[in-house]
């Protein structure tokens, strides 16, 4: 697809899920932010260290509420139609800090991550590329209601693959992430603008969409009544 394609207003937040100035996640989050604005939505970059929190304390929510960071994220979510998050592997699962972060997230009502179509990507030195933190990642999502793209994208040796213009080096990497964005993105515009291939998607998943709760639904309504 290419940047003259016409679609729908669409916007992303893309977030890397590693706090370090030169980190391999933070450059594939940065790639695909050009990806999403090359292919005709708005995508705004973010790092979890936008979004501080202390480590969840269920005693320090009664005393305090929920911390100021985890409001700036949850705020960010509700403007924004999809989630792609860039996340380092820490031993094989998802880091701590993000995993926190989605845990501080995860207690206001309603609940942010419900029925928000989220893309998942990893960059790592390893010959896994981070993959296995994906599906860690992936099991707090979906039990959250997110709806987490199937396809996810690792990038193995990261350390030679990313060149100095932040590029993916390897030709046919560099394609085929474009193609898993492009591929997240019209799945994003379907649900978004046309409830019905919503409705069939989250059927497919074995589930059934529930009014009271539902995203895209909600904001149909809206829009209706507005017309």
């Amino acid at each position: 697809m290419s940047s003259t394609t016409q679609r729908h207003p669409l916007s992303f937040l893309v977030m890397t899920g590693s706090r370090r100035a030169d980190s391999f996640n933070t450059k594939l989050a940065r790639l695909a932010v050009a990806a999403v604005e090359a292919n005709g939505a708005s995508a705004t970059f973010a790092s979890v260290r936008d979004f501080q929190v202390p480590d969840y304390d269920a005693d320090a929510e009664a005393a305090d509420g929920i911390p100021p960071g985890a409001e700036r994220f949850r705020k960010r979510l509700h403007e924004v139609d999809a989630l792609i998050v860039a996340s380092p592997e820490y031993n094989a699962s998802v880091p701590g800090v993000l995993k926190n972060l989605v845990d501080w997230t995860s207690r206001f009502r309603p609940q942010p991550f419900n029925e928000m179509q989220v893309l998942l990507l990893s960059a790592s030195p390893s010959m896994v590329g981070g993959n296995r933190g994906l599906w860690a990642l992936r099991v707090p999502l979906e039990h959250l209601g997110a709806r987490v793209y199937p396809d996810m994208f690792s990038l193995a040796a990261a350390h030679t693959q990313l060149d100095d213009g932040g590029r993916i080096a390897d030709g046919t990497l560099q394609e085929r992430f474009e193609a898993n964005i492009v591929n997240f993105m019209n799945l994003v515009e379907a649900t978004t603008h046309y409830p019905c291939v919503k409705k069939a998607w989250v059927e497919y998943l074995g589930e059934h969409p529930d009014p009271e709760v539902d995203r895209v639904q909600a904001e149909a309504n809206v829009q209706a009544e507005a017309g």
